[in-house]
């Protein structure tokens, strides 16, 4: 096993390790979206973002690369929400879309400590080209168990409360506090991992 001590790159280098990843998994599928809604329709802007989510995703595989953490999360929310715009028009299940993704992306966190292969390594390798040897190493071992641990407590607490702001909240009010309180709560969380990792 390699001794040498790794250093966090600095912050240059970290996001352009990370765009590509943050392009893909977040920003095409949006814009994709945004163009099938303008020349189709809702049902065709959904089926559109979640085709193209599998796509990449099959893609990797078929090409032998690593499907990155960010766009295999996008695919889990991208599926919940498609899968309730497809079967209704409601506005308070529009508005829940995202709360299950939320939920169901905790349920990925916990799912992927029990297998043994913590969704936080994968995603911190999304973001930061950690060597492989920094990975194995028994103490970041036990922190990505952790930090995986942690994020599926704050998406699950994200989750309730937007849930929460929803049954309680006009619209208006709804929109604003649960961005404002997601904002917050995943700062919180942030900091917390940065701070563990130090």
């Amino acid at each position: 096993m390699d001794a040498t001590p790794y250093v966090i790159p600095r912050i240059g280098g970290l996001l352009r390790h990370a765009t590509p990843r943050v392009i893909e998994g977040f920003v095409a599928p949006v814009a994709l979206f945004l163009l099938a809604l303008h020349f189709l329709n809702v049902m065709g802007a959904v089926i559109a973002g979640l085709g193209f989510a599998y796509a990449l995703i099959a893609w990797r595989l078929i090409a032998r690369r690593p499907v990155p953490g960010v766009v295999f999360l996008g695919a889990v929310t991208m599926t919940a929400r498609s899968a309730l715009a497809l079967a209704t028009g409601s506005t308070f299940l529009y508005f829940l879309q995202p709360m299950l993704g939320t939920a169901l992306v905790a349920t990925a966190f916990l799912a992927s400590v029990l297998t043994g292969r913590p969704l936080a390594a994968r995603l911190a390798r999304d973001f930061c080209p950690i060597p492989e040897h920094v990975v194995a190493a028994a103490p970041m071992r036990r922190f990505f168990v952790q930090i995986t641990l942690l994020w599926a407590v704050t998406e699950l607490v994200i989750a309730a409360v937007a849930v929460t702001l929803l049954l309680s909240q006009s619209v208006g009010v709804f929109v604003v506090t649960r961005t404002v309180s997601s904002l917050v709560i995943t700062g919180l969380a942030i900091g917390a991992s940065v701070a563990w990792f130090q």
